[in-house]
């Protein structure tokens, strides 16, 4: 049978390219043993669910332990908590459909004799699935084990409601309730969604205090994602290059979802021919489509960036600046939304140069979709691009909308930038590409425009109140970004953001400065 790369829903064995799912969860089987309860979260696609399903149907079909007797097997189920999402406030309500879901995947997912018994709902309401639990796991021959998904999808008073019932019915394990559960989300629970006091977090355990552990799913790493793609040359005969392979794992650090969706678009509908080896330059032609594209799993990325708590560490790591005094529990949500991970060599960095190119990409849009017909003249008649007619064209666009547009940009530290890459967006939707650098606390944003043979390093910086001019600065770090590309001109561009910064007609301004490098940099104050 066929199999394919998978980016929607929970992978099969028999249809999807896979990698064990449970290989990155190694001590859960220990931690069941030990009848323990824990939580276990990870971003979205990253195999959570693949992975829990795979470890149920091992926990209740698998060779029971050498010398072990039957009752060492379990009864291992996974069930989801999100039919109870819209009844944040009516627990009664949302148990009713909790348990009637539960109930039905049981029936689907475990063999006749292992079913729940019937469902009698007669206890009262904030009860109701304590009850049922109770008596599933009295009348079971073997040991109840649960595994709840989306968890963090329940809120308020349903969601207090729910944990509080399963830690109640904790202490009376394994007899009259499961031995072991795992609450499966996005999140740890002190991040569980809780109207209360306006922090809009539960910002504690307790209602889960008998958790065990909180454990995440990682990535694959760079071995397991050759595994993947090796899977399929065994199925096609079609082989990845070890240099596009090593790229795939570069551009994606590993991100399950990604992994899966650059191959996809390979094998599908860049290189159908199988006799065609796959190589880099295919792997990042898929790139470029997947971010333009934007599917669902980067655009469900993107709409955190305007809630506050990811706008407060996002926007001063685009700008360049240092965080500050930024709460840890809103680092660490960062983390667990899979926006942001930490470098082994120090600090916070953006996942993966995907998402890199994703997160400035989507705050550009608004102001994109704002931008004033301009025509393009930057570009000769045999259609290739002219800097100097650029650079004329640029100046006349900030003279005329630049201030006015910066209202538009959904992050006012950094507006200045975003109306700079949404003039650019439209240079190069001729037919270039526009790459960005940023990292905290270097203080500065490096931007690399490609147009046919054209490469144009540009450097970004903005002279803020009480900081001295970043001219020399600037050229200094402009040098180093154009070595690296291999090239002898750029753009340093200046916003100067001081409260008393003379008028634009006073500022915009151009002058050419000669490194010590030999580099020609054009100095741009706007």
């Amino acid at each position: 049978m066929t199999r394919w790369f998978n980016t929607a829903g929970p992978s099969q064995a028999d249809i999807h390219y896979i990698v064990s799912p449970t290989s990155r969860l190694p001590y859960l089987k220990q931690l069941i043993s030990q009848h323990s309860y824990f939580v276990i979260h990870a971003p979205r696609q990253t195999g959570k669910t693949t992975a829990m399903l795979a470890l149920a149907e091992e926990l209740t079909n698998g060779d029971k332990p050498e010398g072990h007797a039957l009752r060492d097997r379990y009864t291992a189920v996974m069930v989801s908590a999100e039919v109870g999402s819209p009844f944040p406030h009516d627990p009664g309500a949302a148990e009713l459909a909790i348990l009637d879901a539960w109930w039905a995947s049981a029936k689907f997912d475990l063999p006749l004799d292992l079913h729940p018994p019937s469902l009698n709902n007669e206890a009262q309401p904030g009860r109701r699935i304590q009850a049922a639990l109770q008596v599933w796991a009295a009348a079971s021959r073997r040991p109840l084990v649960l595994f709840i998904d989306e968890i963090d999808s329940l809120q308020d008073e349903t969601l207090i409601s729910v944990l509080r019932q399963l830690r109640d019915g904790y202490r009376t394990r394994p007899k009259n309730f499961p031995l072991s559960v795992g609450l499966i989300g996005l999140r740890d629970v002190r991040d569980y969604k809780f109207a209360s006091g306006g922090s809009g977090r539960l910002n504690t355990s307790s209602p889960f205090n008998i958790k065990v552990s909180s454990l995440t799913l990682r990535n694959f790493n760079s071995t397991e994602v050759r595994e993947l793609y090796q899977q399929h040359t065994e199925d096609t005969g079609q082989a990845f290059t070890d240099q596009a392979i090593d790229i795939a794992f570069d551009l994606t650090q590993g991100q399950p979802w990604v992994v899966n969706a650059l191959a996809k678009e390979v094998v599908e509908n860049i290189v159908t021919d199988t006799n065609v080896a796959i190589t880099s330059e295919h792997i990042l032609k898929a790139k470029e489509i997947l971010i333009a594209r934007q599917d669902t799993h980067l655009d469900s990325l993107t709409e955190r960036l305007r809630e506050p708590r990811v706008k407060a560490i996002i926007e001063p790591m685009l700008a360049g600046q240092t965080l500050g005094d930024t709460p840890a529990d809103d680092r660490q949500y960062l983390i667990d939304l899979g926006l942001l991970r930490r470098d082994p060599a120090g600090g916070l960095t953006i996942a993966n140069p995907i998402y890199r190119e994703v997160i400035p990409r989507a705050l550009v849009q608004g102001t994109q979709d704002s931008l004033p017909r301009i025509s393009p003249s930057w570009l000769t008649k045999s259609g290739e691009l002219n800097t100097d007619a650029l650079l004329q064209a640029f100046l006349a666009f900030w003279r005329q909308h630049g201030e006015p547009l910066l209202g538009s940009a959904v992050y006012h530290e950094i507006a200045p930038h975003l109306v700079l890459m949404a003039f650019l967006h439209r240079v190069v939707n001729g037919g270039g590409s526009l790459e960005r650098e940023y990292a905290i606390g270097s203080d500065r944003m490096d931007l690399c425009l490609r147009y046919g043979k054209v490469t144009l390093g540009i450097e970004l910086k903005v002279w803020r109140d009480k900081k001295g001019d970043p001219l020399e600065d600037g050229l200094e770090q402009l040098e180093s970004y154009l070595a690296r590309l291999g090239e002898n001109f750029g753009w340093l561009i200046i916003f100067d953001r001081r409260s008393k910064a003379p008028s634009i007609e006073e500022r915009l301004s151009t002058q050419v400065k000669t490194t010590e490098g030999g580099r020609s940099i054009t100095v741009v104050r706007a």
